[in-house]
């Protein structure tokens, strides 16, 4: 019980410096330079998610939480956030890497989830673009609405945002280790159905908890042999970390947030139904 809580503390306490760092760069554009801000992304066009999905691969969900303040402030597009959330995998590669066995299937699972998070996130933007009229609402105005930010100093603005979020990573890391701890990784992995066609849906559904802890399981699951390599592709994809939790919090649009959530989930279950049947081993 108490180790639950310690690395409840430890999880929230490892994204503060992403955290703040991408709170004092939002302040500091806001205040600073949001016009040359706004010209410079809009000229980056359909380029966007494959920065995204490069910054994804980087074993920290820290990255996916800035990536949906950065979304919620309008600094980035719906298919670089979709990018970032597709590409990241929180604790799997430090736990790959720690065995040396598995170093070929981690580089095939960097290249996928790169693929798809690239493919997948230009293909949300395209859709956007084509069918919906363009967001023409001004950067930061839902990160900062009600906040009085414009009346505090930007070392302080950040660090108050920082706090605010902070205290909610933390009880939401609470609440999603306790039941982690109670339900057991035994049942999590009879109830994935192993060797089952449905697995991949299912292996999506753990990856959707907003924790680290998800990823951790999905990938002591698969080098077990409890999942195949597709269904690990899938729950991973979906494994934004703490990202989704920051999005539903600091971007003040539920419909638009449970779209790209929607979104997400069908995006990594075909990737990793995709995986299935071209790496069946």
């Amino acid at each position: 019980m108490l180790d639950v809580l310690l690395d409840a503390f430890l999880d929230t306490l490892k994204t503060l410096p992403f955290l703040f760092g991408a709170y004092l760069l939002i302040e500091f554009l806001e205040h600073k330079a949001s016009d040359k801000l706004t010209g410079a992304l809009s000229r980056m066009g359909p380029l966007g998610p494959l920065g995204g999905a490069a910054l994804g691969l980087v074993p920290q969900c820290g990255f996916s939480v800035a990536a949906a303040n950065f979304y919620a402030g309008r600094l980035i597009s719906a298919g670089t956030l979709v990018a970032v959330f597709l590409a990241t995998s929180d604790e799997a590669l430090p736990i790959m890497l720690s065995r040396p066995e598995a170093f070929p299937v981690l580089l095939r699972l960097l290249a996928v989830k790169f693929v798809a998070a690239a493919v997948f996130g230009m293909l949300t933007d395209l859709v956007l673009k084509r069918f919906l009229k363009p967001d023409r609402q001004e950067p930061f105005h839902d990160l900062c609405e009600d906040c009085d930010c414009e009346h505090e100093g930007i070392f302080k603005s950040a660090l108050r945002h920082t706090v605010k979020i902070a205290v909610f990573l933390l009880l939401i890391n609470l609440i999603l280790g306790y039941a982690i701890y109670f339900i057991g990784e035994a049942n999590i992995s009879r109830f994935l159905l192993s060797g089952s066609i449905f697995q991949p849906l299912l292996a999506a559904l753990i990856g959707l908890i907003p924790n680290c802890g998800a990823s951790v399981i999905l990938t002591e699951l698969f080098l077990s042999g409890s999942l195949s390599f597709g269904s690990a592709v899938a729950g991973l994809c979906m494994g934004a970390g703490l990202g989704l939790a920051v999005l539903f919090r600091a971007n003040k649009r539920p419909r638009e947030n449970l779209c790209i959530l929607g979104a997400l989930y069908v995006f990594a279950v075909i990737t990793g139904v995709a995986c299935n049947l071209f790496f069946p081993g």
